[in-house]
């Protein structure tokens, strides 16, 4: 292998190993602004990933753009429905007799 590629994969790994420890430290409660935050940078991961695939040109180009659009697009739309499932979770509960009764 090359040094640049040697390079690469090693910060890659070390970036894996950091993201991680990082995590798994975070408390319960900050949880939901963190997905907050990642759906952010996800969203601009996507908006990337849609101007590489609209200048593709090869056919290995074009099937690795529209690969990365539709994983980056996974990833928002599950950000965010489990960012809404946790906030769901903190919304005050109605009493048995009120569910049906609007405001």
């Amino acid at each position: 292998m090359s040094d640049p590629l040697i390079a690469l994969f090693t910060s890659f790994v070390l970036a894996i190993f950091i993201g991680f420890e990082v995590i798994s430290r975070v408390p319960t409660l900050l949880h939901t602004p963190l997905m907050s935050g990642s759906n952010a940078i996800h969203g601009i991961i996507l908006i990337g990933a849609l101007l590489i695939a609209a200048h593709a040109q090869t056919p290995v180009e074009i099937v690795l753009g529209f690969l990365a659009v539709v994983l980056a697009t996974i990833n928002v739309v599950g950000g965010f429905v489990v960012t809404d499932r946790m906030l769901e979770m903190f919304k005050a509960r109605q009493p048995a007799g009120e569910k049906g009764k609007e405001k």
